[in-house]
């Protein structure tokens, strides 16, 4: 669908406030508004860190034990990782670099692009790896983090009632299915509830937090970075063994400048800093408190803070919370793929609109079904959050790696730093991400080995298209006709029948070869012939002002070139409505699509290799029609065949 940007007219209208106040108070309440939404979009995953992160940074082979010394140190630490990482280095700086208000990978890719004007190819071509990189890992991720949240949370239920770790797989799988087959139907009815109960869970982790820090005030002593500094110094480099779990408190950072677009730098900030970031650190340190008290509570600590009759109750709300950081996640990638789609690195896929009001909520058919069936055989080959947890961090890990150094370089050719400047800030920043990065890489045989295999397939096939696509738009261009050169040799007009024809390319200037075909066997023209060009821009969207550029070719033609940001579905109907005001009346009944369609045979010595050569085909071949994806009416669309070797 073509959104359409242009604003209600009762938006447009300010009415004088009642009791003759200056009218602040709708304004404040429709940015708390935001920020309660970001609650539930943004901070899924990192709010739900508290279930498992101190936990694991004193199990699951980390060396550590529950001593005051070790839990002050493992507290420093932690304490100041999130600081570095999410407060400084994506809250304050990676969120300035908004490309047109959108973040994501993918999105700052692009920013640093742009502020090449056209020069060095060969770092255009280092930034393009690195957001390619960065969307795999991130793929990594996104099968990891439901069954991971979802899994801890339930498994309070061994607080309850000793004896239901039986049940915790089968109530898991139960949830997570649940969510994925309530996918299609979108989120905008539930995702109301979603910021309230999240803003619940927040101060939830607060007060329980606050609690018993307030029992043992001296747990804040970690506050101090020197307790982390004597920790690292005492234990040398095992200490990389608990950085491996200690990243689990950062793991959803990247989420607060990926969905940036949804809400705005503002709510999010505001969010973080003055209910996220409290009710985490509270409630770690309360955590941390509790565990000084009492080592033994260390397995299920953050069920542990609340009284035996209330465990139950912080199970419900911890699955809630956990459901909704699995929301977050599964639409993120929903996003990413679009925009994924729009910038040429995937495959064409059939993607559905679930809400007729907003843009961003949208429901891809097949990454839904493989994202589900990776995580049911995820909780089912692993069986516990405390093995899926040698899995989890080494994506997120590389991901903010491949963030900090496209935040360099756009702070170098966008921000126009001295280079030095932004080596000395990100490499400074960089500093923990790259500890933890070494860290969870120690963990590749427990399982860290799983993302990057994700990882490694979204990369092979993001590249296997790419190259492709790429040798077959230049097997294209070498048979191309201009379409000028065509025009100036017909001399006399075939039979030219009535309504309009309308044939995509992908350049305006070249005659399209499903345009040639049908001339070849029908030996007729129509009336009005458009050959149409529909590009993706490097920006999110594209104003409806700017949607469409006519040029009139003569001879009853026309060139039409469509933008579309990366975040927007292309919708050619749509595209030629909006040329009425150059002159162009469509009429669906009186038009006809002619699109090309490519078959793709095998060469005998290809250039991409055997097996990325049949692969690249299997891709083509899973590709969502182009009439489908490009929303023109099926019963107006005829498809003319061409045979290219690759």
């Amino acid at each position: 669908m073509a959104p359409d940007d242009r604003t209600s007219p009762l938006s447009a209208v300010t009415l004088p406030p009642a009791n003759g106040n200056s009218g602040h108070t709708p304004a404040k309440a429709a940015a708390a508004a935001l920020v309660v939404g970001a609650l539930g979009v943004v901070f899924g995953d990192i709010g739900t860190s508290p279930l498992y992160t101190l936990r694991e940074s004193f199990t699951h082979g980390s060396g550590m034990t529950p001593t005051p010394r070790h839990v002050l140190g493992v507290l420093s630490i932690l304490f100041w990782a999130v600081t570095l990482t999410v407060t400084i280095k994506y809250v304050t700086l990676i969120m300035r670099a908004d490309n047109k208000g959108e973040g994501g990978v993918l999105a700052l890719a692009t920013l640093a692009t742009q502020g090449l004007n056209g020069r060095g190819r060969n770092i255009r071509r280092a930034i393009t790896l690195f957001a390619v990189i960065g969307l795999a890992l991130f793929y990594g991720d996104a099968i990891i983090t439901p069954a991971m949240t979802v899994m801890s949370a339930i498994e309070g239920l061994d607080s309850v009632a000793p004896g239901m770790s039986p049940y915790v797989v089968p109530m898991s799988l139960v949830v997570l299915v649940g969510l994925f087959i309530l996918q299609s139907r979108g989120t905008a009815d539930v995702g109301r509830l979603f910021g309230p109960v999240m803003l619940v869970w927040f101060l939830v982790l607060g007060v329980l937090g606050a609690w018993q820090v307030a029992k043992h005030p001296s747990v804040l002593l970690a506050l101090n970075p020197i307790y982390g500094v004597n920790l690292i110094a005492d234990r040398g480099w095992p200490i990389f063994l608990a950085f491996g779990s200690i990243v689990l408190a950062v793991t959803g950072a990247e989420a607060l400048y990926a969905d940036m677009g949804h809400f705005g730098r503002k709510p999010i900030r505001l969010a973080w800093l003055f209910i996220v970031l409290p009710g985490l650190m509270l409630n770690y340190f309360g955590q941390g408190a509790l565990i000084i008290e009492d080592p033994k509570v260390v397995r299920q600590v953050f069920f542990e803070l609340v009284p035996k009759d209330m465990v139950l109750g912080l199970v419900i709300l911890s699955t809630l919370a956990a459901v909704i950081a699995s929301q977050a996640v599964i639409s993120g990638v929903f996003s990413l793929t679009r925009q994924a789609i729009q910038l040429g690195y995937l495959p064409r896929m059939e993607i559905q609109h679930t809400s007729e009001t907003e843009i961003g909520q949208i429901y891809v058919p097949r990454v839904n079904w493989l994202l589900m069936a990776g995580i049911v055989a995820l909780v089912v080959g692993f069986g516990s959050s405390d093995r899926l947890a040698g899995a989890y961090g080494l994506a997120v890990t590389g991901a903010m790696l491949v963030d900090a150094a496209l935040a360099m370089a756009v702070a170098i050719l966008v921000w126009k730093w001295k280079w030095p400047v932004a080596a000395l800030v990100f490499g400074l920043l960089a500093i923990p991400d790259v500890a933890f990065f070494i860290a969870n890489a120690l963990k590749i045989p427990d399982g860290g080995w799983l993302p990057l295999l994700v990882a490694g397939l979204v990369f092979f096939t993001i590249t296997t298209w790419r190259r492709g696509r790429a040798l077959v738009g230049a097997e294209l261009a070498e048979s191309a006709l201009p379409l000028s050169q065509f025009l100036d040799r017909m001399e006399r007009a075939p039979d030219r029948v009535a309504g309009t024809a309308v044939f995509l390319t992908v350049d305006a200037t070249s005659t399209p070869p499903a345009f040639l075909h049908n001339l070849k066997h029908n030996k007729i023209l129509h009336e009005r012939i458009i050959v149409m060009q529909v590009d993706t821009m490097d920006v999110p969207r594209v104003p409806e002002a700017r949607r469409v550029e006519v040029e009139r070719l003569g001879k009853g033609f026309y060139s039409v070139i469509a933008r579309y940001g990366f975040m927007e579905q292309p919708d050619v109907p749509a595209a030629l409505r909006a040329c009425r005001p150059h002159g162009i009346a469509y009429d669906e009944m009186e038009t006809s699509f002619f699109l090309g369609r490519e078959t793709l045979v095998p060469a005998s010595r290809s250039r991409l290799g055997r097996w990325r050569r049949d692969f690249f085909i299997s891709l083509s071949h899973s590709a969502s029609a182009t009439k489908a994806f490009f929303r023109i009416p099926p019963n107006r669309a005829i498809e003319l065949g061409n045979q290219i070797q690759v």
